[in-house]
């Protein structure tokens, strides 16, 4: 079973949700494909080798000597990675989506391609119960879809896959949960969660997946906001983690709050199950 996990904007606790669940849970594969800021590290503690995966994208060389400036590469491209500047053709690689277009509209065979590194991928070494697998975008970078298509590459279907997606409701998080089994959405009790939520909502109803709602920094006398919401949507709130000043004093330091408070990781494998009826179903 694949879960994915994400969330409307960033700082909701889409990743202590995701890392929480799989120290809760056995023979599970985390990966992190918060690719321009991967920070599940920070509470698996994993060891990183020297060695990893780099992932490659192919860019268009332009052939000066055989180019006519005839335009029709630049026309042709809908990302505008290809510019006119005189009689020269300018290559901007970093917004170049690799789809050989250029090179096969070329009416002079002008343009070949090259690859290029735009990120890499992580693992780690230790041998720890949670397999866990990092993707990085490249800094400077523009697109980080490709390091999360590369990273997926790595998923084990012989174990549970939490995914921990992109914050937003963008191609790199559609393309973390396209192919998950159920989406889980943490969110926030306030006006500006709730706004969030429902463009995540809007997205997952899109692709098509199950999912259910988790209320991070939950308070009794504001979680109506989320839950008056999902009541409306037929979505089911599936956890609440409270805004205690513990759980924070953990999370600052790194450490993972099912392994200090006794009853979290039962609370945890309760959500699991919950997900697991509803996939069923």
């Amino acid at each position: 079973m694949k879960i994915t996990v994400l969330s409307g904007k960033g700082g909701t606790g889409k990743t202590t949700v995701a890392t929480n669940l799989a120290l809760s849970l056995e023979n599970v594969q985390l990966l992190d494909a918060d690719v321009e800021e991967p920070d599940s590290y920070i509470f698996l503690k994993p060891e990183f080798g020297e060695e990893y995966e780099p992932v490659k994208r192919t860019v268009p060389v332009i052939d000066e000597d055989k180019c006519t400036a005839c335009r029709k590469c630049v026309d042709f491209c809908e990302y505008n990675a290809l510019a006119m500047m005189l009689d020269k053709v300018l290559v901007f690689p970093e917004i170049c989506h690799s789809c050989g277009g250029c090179m096969r509209i070329c009416p002079e065979k002008a343009i070949t391609e090259k690859e290029r590194e735009i990120g890499k991928i992580r693992w780690d070494e230790s041998g720890k119960e949670v397999e866990f697998w990092q993707g990085e975008l490249n800094i400077g970078e523009e697109s980080s879809v490709p390091v999360i298509e590369h990273l997926k590459k790595h998923i084990n279907d012989e174990k549970t896959v939490i995914i921990d997606a992109q914050p937003g409701t963008t191609c790199p998080t559609v393309e973390a949960a396209i192919d998950s089994d159920y989406c889980l959405l943490v969110t926030e009790p306030t006006p500006f969660g709730l706004n969030d939520l429902k463009m995540a909502v809007e997205m997952i109803k899109e692709i098509g997946k199950p999912c259910g709602v988790i209320i991070n920094r939950s308070e009794e006398g504001y979680n109506h906001i989320i839950e008056d919401y999902c009541k409306e949507e037929g979505i089911p709130v599936l956890m609440k983690i409270p805004f205690k000043r513990r759980i924070a004093e953990l999370y600052s330091v790194g450490i993972p709050f099912v392994e200090e408070l006794s009853g979290w990781k039962e609370r945890f494998q309760e959500l699991y199950t919950r997900i697991k009826e509803a996939i069923e179903k």
